[in-house]
C-alpha cells in the first residue's frame, strides 16, 4: 500500500553515533501515568549508556506508586508516600488523574468505591479539591503536579541534568477537559509537554519499530488491562515507498483504526471484589456488628495484602492472606482459592471482552483477518482474563511480545525523541493515531439560522491528529459557539455534558456597520480557525469577519503624447514621449501645480486617458474571542494557576531543606560509624595517635551519636554541619597522619627510581646527543641532584620526628588537610619539588629543538638549508604543546604532527614510571 509522506508522522530508533548535539542538551522523556503506577522513560544520549532507558526509583524499582501524600506540612511522593499509607490514609492521594477535571459528585462517589477517605472540598469551578492535615486546600491539579513532578525528579537522576522535555500518556478515554488539566497540571510541576501521547499509540510505536511490514501488512489488536481501564485498540501496520536521495526506500507506518474501551473495570475492580469478600470475613469473625469499612485505617491495611493475594493466585491455585491488627488489636488470616476468586468476579470476565467485540465489530473484520493480540497492562496476568481471552479469539497462545508494564512508556519516549530538537533519528515509521471523540460545532446568537450546508462535525471519530478545520458563517450580528462531543457517542467518564467549550464572537456587528452601505458583493461571513493538537486537544485559534465588496475604479487606460511640429511618430518622438511621461509621474508625485511651477515643452505634451472598471475588494477584520467554558472542566484562571504554583514553590523548597537535612544527618552518622570502627580495629592509628587523643575522640563521638538519636531527631540543617565539623576538627589530623604514614614509603621510593632513571639517560647525551647544549644539560642534571639529596634530607629528618607531632613533608598540597593540620602542614611536598624539574625540562627541549635547528645550517648545501628552514618554518607557525616533544628522537615535523601523549607518569607505580620515563611530562602524586 503506497501513501505519501505526509500522511503521517515519521518516528524513528535512536542510534546514538548519529547525534551530533552534547549528551546534556540531548535528553528527554516519557511519562507513562496510569491510574495507580508511574512509568518514566529517558531518552539520554551519552557514551556507553543505552539511548533509552526506564529510569529507576529510590528504591531500585523500574516503576513507582503514582501517590502524592500531605504529612504534616510535608510532601511525599511515589514510595514514600506509599509508605504511610496503611498509618495515614487520609494523607495520601490516589487516583488523582483518573478525577481530573470531574465534577465534585463524582469525585465523591468514586473515592467512597474505593474506600479512599479523602477530605474533599468542591472548588470555584464545582470540581474537587482536597483538604490536607493542615487545613490548605490543593486542586486536583496540583495533586498531579506533584506527582508528575516526582517523575521528572526521577528523569533528571537518571539522566544527571535537569530533563524539562516529555510526552505524557493518556488513556483513549480522556476527554478535552482532562487533556487540558494533566497539561496544566505538568506545567505547575516545570514539564515542558511535547505533546500527550494515548497508550495504545506508545505501545504500538514499540511492536512496530524494530519490524518490517513491506512484504506483508497486518492488523494487532492491542488488549490493555490496566488497573482502573480496559480497552482494546485495533491498528494497521503498513509500508509504503518514498524517495530519500534519490533513492526509492521502503518506509513502515501503522494507523489505529478503532480503539474501545470500558472505563470502569480493571485490576483494581477485581480486587475490590476480593476486598468487600474479605472484609464480610472479618466482620463475620470479629461480629458485634462491626463494619470494618468504617474504618480507614483497616481498609487500607486489607487493600494493600489483597493486591499481594491477587498477583499470587496469578501464579497458584490458592493464597494466603495475613494482617496484623487489622481492627481493634485483631488480626486477620484467611485462604481464598483461585477457583473462588473467579467465581466473586464471574460478571466481569464477559465484561473484559466487550471491547474486543465493539472493535471487530465496528471495523467489520473478523478474527481471522487479525494477525496477532498483543496483551499489555499489569491486569492481563491474570489466567482467567486470557483463558477468557483464547476462548473468544479461538487461539491456544496469546501473543506477548511486548513487556506489559514498559511497552507504553518506552513506545512514548520514542515518540518523545522524534519531538525533540537534539536529537538525530533514523528508521522511519509512520504513526497516525485519531481522536477517540467526534466533535461537533455547535452556532447560536440573534438572527442566527441553522445552515444545513455546514458541517456541523469538526473532527470525527478518528480523524487524524493534528490536523487544521476551517468553517465559514454567514452572519452579521455577534454570536456564539459552542464545542460538543457528539450525542452518538458515550460520554468521557464522569462527564456530565456534552458541550465541553463556549466561545463568544464579537466585532461582527460592528465590522457589518462600517461595511453594509458599501456595494457588497456577497453576505458577510466569519471564518472560524480551528485546530486539533497531536495532543489531542482542540482549540480555535482565531475568527475574522470576510467582506467582499464591488465597486467602480477610475484605471489608467491608454496615454497619447501630442506633437506640435510633426504628425508622423518616429524613433525620436517616442524617446521624447517616453522621457516626458517620466517628467509627468514626477510631478504628479511631488503634488505641484505643473501650469504655475513648471514650463512644460508642448511639443512633448501628455493626455492620459482613464476608464473606470468594476473591481472586487476583500477586507478581513480580526474578530474578539472570548472563552465562556464554565464548569469543573475549565483549567485554572490565572490568579489560580499563579496561587497553586507559588504553593508548589514553597513546596519545592521545603523539600530542598528536608533533602539536605537528612544528606547532612546521614553524613553525621556515617562519619561516626566509620571513625568508631577505626579507632576500635585499625592498628595503624595507634602508631599516629596517643591514647589520650583516641579516648577523648571516642567519648567525644559518643556523645554526639547520643545526641543525635534523642534530641538531634528534629534538629536543623545547620545542627548536623555544625557538629559533623566538630568531629572533623579532631578526627581529620589523625587520619591525615595516617595517610601519609602509608603513602610516604612507596611515593619516595618511585621518586628515586625515576630519578636514577633519568640520571642514567642524560649521562649517555654526551656520547649520543653531542649537539645539545651542555649547559642546559648540565641544569638538568643539577636539579635531579638536587632534589634527590632534598627527598634524602626530608626523610632522614622524618624519622626524627615524632608521627605524633610534626612531618617534615607531605605528599600532596592538598588545601583540603590544612586549616584541621594546623601547624602539621608545611609548604614543601613532593608535588612541588617535582613541578620546579618538569618546567626545567620543558625548557629544555625547546632549547634542545632550537639547536638542532641551528646545528643544522652548518655545513650544508643550499637545498639543504632550504629544507631545514621550512622544517623551522613549520614549528614556529605549529607552536606544538611541549608536553608532546620526545627528548631522545629528532622531533621532525611530521613526528611532531603524529605525536600523542597516550600516559602521564605516576609516581606511585614505578614500573610505569620507567617504562614511560622519556614521556615524563609532570610528576603528580596520587595517594594509593
Amino acid at each position: 500500500m503506497s501513501q505519501p509522506r505526509s500522511w503521517g508522522v515519521l518516528l524513528a530508533v535512536l542510534v546514538a553515533a548519529a547525534v551530533a548535539v552534547p549528551p546534556a542538551t540531548a535528553a528527554v522523556a516519557s511519562i507513562d501515568l496510569g491510574s495507580e503506577w508511574l512509568k518514566v522513560a529517558a531518552v539520554h544520549l551519552a557514551p556507553g549508556r543505552a539511548p533509552i532507558a526506564v529510569a529507576i526509583n529510590e528504591m531500585s524499582k523500574r516503576k513507582s506508586p503514582a501517590l502524592a501524600a500531605l504529612a504534616d506540612g510535608n510532601r511525599l511522593a511515589g514510595e514514600e508516600a506509599a509508605g504511610i499509607t496503611a498509618r495515614h490514609p487520609s494523607k495520601v492521594f490516589a487516583r488523582a488523574r483518573d478525577l481530573l477535571a470531574k465534577p465534585f459528585s463524582y469525585v465523591q462517589s468514586v473515592t467512597e468505591s474505593l474506600f479512599l477517605p479523602y477530605d474533599l472540598v468542591p472548588d470555584a469551578r464545582g470540581a474537587a479539591a482536597v483538604r490536607a492535615d493542615d487545613g490548605q486546600v490543593y486542586s486536583l491539579e496540583e495533586i498531579v503536579a506533584m506527582v508528575l513532578h516526582y517523575a521528572a525528579g526521577l528523569a533528571d537522576a537518571h539522566v544527571g541534568a535537569p530533563v524539562r522535555d516529555a510526552v505524557i500518556t493518556v488513556p483513549p478515554y480522556f476527554g478535552q477537559a482532562e487533556r487540558r488539566a494533566l497539561t496544566q497540571a505538568a506545567q505547575l510541576a516545570g514539564i515542558n509537554v511535547l505533546s500527550l501521547i494515548h497508550e495504545h499509540a506508545g505501545a504500538a510505536l514499540q511492536y512496530g519499530i524494530d519490524k518490517d511490514f513491506s512484504n506483508a501488512s497486518r492488523h494487532v489488536i492491542f488488549y490493555d488491562m490496566g488497573a482502573g481501564s480496559t480497552y482494546a485498540a485495533l491498528v494497521y501496520y503498513s509500508a509504503y515507498n518514498a524517495k530519500e536521495f534519490g533513492k526509492t526506500v521502503s518506509v513502515n507506518q501503522f494507523q489505529v483504526k478503532d480503539v474501545r474501551w470500558n472505563s470502569e473495570l480493571g485490576g483494581v475492580e477485581l480486587e475490590m471484589r476480593l476486598v468487600n469478600y474479605f472484609a464480610d470475613q472479618f466482620n463475620k469473625q470479629l461480629g458485634n456488628g462491626v463494619d470494618i469499612r468504617q474504618s480507614p485505617k483497616a481498609m487500607a491495611k486489607l487493600k494493600k495484602q489483597v493486591k499481594r493475594t491477587k498477583e499470587i493466585l496469578s501464579a497458584n491455585t490458592a493464597a494466603p492472606i495475613s494482617v496484623e491488627s487489622l481492627y481493634n488489636d485483631a488480626d486477620f488470616r484467611s485462604t481464598i482459592t483461585r477457583e473462588k476468586f473467579e467465581e466473586l468476579c464471574e460478571d466481569l470476565w464477559e465484561q473484559a471482552l466487550t471491547p474486543v467485540k465493539e472493535v471487530l465489530t465496528h471495523s467489520g473484520m473478523k478474527i481471522d483477518d487479525i494477525y496477532a493480540v498483543e496483551l499489555i497492562g499489569g491486569a492481563t496476568r491474570v489466567p482467567k482474563l486470557q483463558a477468557k481471552l483464547q476462548e473468544f479469539l479461538g487461539r491456544r497462545e496469546l501473543d506477548k511480545h511486548l513487556d506489559a508494564d514498559e511497552a507504553t512508556v518506552l513506545g512514548a519516549s520514542l515518540h518523545a525523541a522524534n519531538l525533540s530538537d537534539g536529537i538525530k533519528l533514523n528508521r522511519k515509521l509512520g504513526m497516525i493515531d485519531g481522536s477517540t471523540y467526534a466533535l461537533v460545532l455547535e452556532i447560536d446568537g440573534p438572527g442566527y439560522v441553522k445552515d444545513e450546508s455546514i458541517d456541523q462535525t469538526l473532527v470525527p471519530r478518528m480523524k487524524k491528529m493534528p490536523i487544521k478545520m476551517f468553517r465559514s458563517i454567514r452572519h452579521t450580528k455577534d454570536f456564539d459557539i459552542s464545542l460538543n462531543y457528539d450525542k452518538a457517542y458515550e460520554l468521557p467518564p464522569g462527564i456530565p455534558s456534552h458541550k465541553f467549550a463556549e466561545y463568544s464572537i464579537s466585532g461582527l456587528s460592528d465590522a457589518n456597520e462600517k461595511y453594509a452601505h458599501r456595494n457588497l458583493s456577497a453576505p458577510i461571513k466569519a471564518n472560524l480557525h480551528f485546530s486539533l493538537s497531536r495532543s489531542g486537544i482542540i482549540a480555535l485559534d482565531r475568527a475574522e469577519a470576510v467582506i467582499e465588496i464591488t465597486e467602480w475604479v477610475e484605471v489608467p487606460k491608454k496615454i497619447l503624447t501630442l506633437e506640435s511640429n510633426t504628425t508622423n511618430q518616429n524613433s525620436s518622438s517616442e524617446v521624447g514621449a517616453a522621457n516626458s511621461t517620466t517628467d509627468s509621474k514626477e510631478n504628479m508625485s511631488s503634488g505641484s501645480d505643473t501650469n504655475s511651477n513648471t514650463s512644460v515643452n508642448e511639443s512633448n505634451a501628455q493626455e492620459i486617458i482613464t476608464e473606470k472598471v468594476l473591481k472586487k475588494r476583500t477586507f478581513r477584520v480580526p474578530l474578539k474571542v472570548v472563552e465562556k467554558t464554565t464548569g469543573a472542566g475549565t483549567i485554572l484562571s490565572k490568579e489560580l494557576y499563579s496561587e497553586a504554583k507559588n504553593r508548589l514553590e514553597a513546596l519545592d523548597k521545603k523539600d530542598a531543606e528536608r533533602r539536605k537535612t537528612a544528606e547532612l544527618k546521614n553524613n553525621l552518622e556515617s562519619y561516626i560509624y566509620s571513625m568508631k570502627e577505626k579507632l576500635e580495629e585499625s592498628t595503624d592509628i595507634l602508631t599516629v595517635s596517643t591514647e589520650q587523643e583516641r579516648e577523648s575522640f571516642a567519648e567525644k563521638l559518643s556523645e554526639v551519636q547520643d545526641w543525635l538519636y534523642m534530641d538531634g531527631e528534629d534538629a536543623q540543617a545547620n545542627e548536623f554541619q555544625e557538629r559533623l565539623d566538630q568531629l572533623k576538627a579532631i578526627g581529620d589530623p589523625i587520619l591525615f597522619r595516617l595517610s601519609e604514614l602509608k603513602a610516604r614509603p612507596a611515593a619516595c621510593e618511585n621518586a628515586r627510581l625515576y630519578l636514577d632513571e633519568l640520571q642514567k639517560i642524560v649521562k649517555n647525551w654526551d656520547a649520543n646527543k653531542p649537539w645539545l647544549p651542555k649547559k642546559r644539560v648540565d641544569e638538568v642534571v643539577r636539579e635531579a641532584e638536587k632534589l634527590k639529596a632534598w627527598l634524602e634530607e626530608k626523610e632522614n629528618l622524618q624519622k626524627k620526628y615524632n608521627l605524633l607531632s610534626q612531618l617534615s613533608f607531605f605528599l600532596l598540597s592538598c588545601k583540603r588537610w590544612l586549616t584541621p593540620v594546623g601547624n602539621f602542614a608545611v609548604p614543601l611536598s613532593i608535588a612541588h619539588q617535582f613541578s620546579h624539574l618538569k618546567k626545567l625540562m620543558r625548557k629544555f627541549w625547546t632549547c634542545k629543538i632550537r639547536s638542532q635547528v641551528s646545528i643544522g645550517f652548518r655545513n650544508q648545501n643550499p637545498r639543504l638549508r632550504r629544507k631545514q628552514q621550512r622544517r623551522k618554518n613549520l614549528l614556529a607557525r605549529r607552536k606544538p604543546p611541549l608536553r608532546n616533544l620526545h627528548p631522545t628522537r629528532v622531533n621532525t615535523p611530521k613526528r611532531l604532527r603524529n605525536l600523542r601523549l597516550k600516559k602521564r607518569i605516576s609516581l606511585h607505580r614505578p614500573t610505569l614510571a620507567i617504562q614511560n620515563l622519556n614521556l615524563m611530562t609532570s610528576c603528580e602524586y596520587q595517594n594509593p
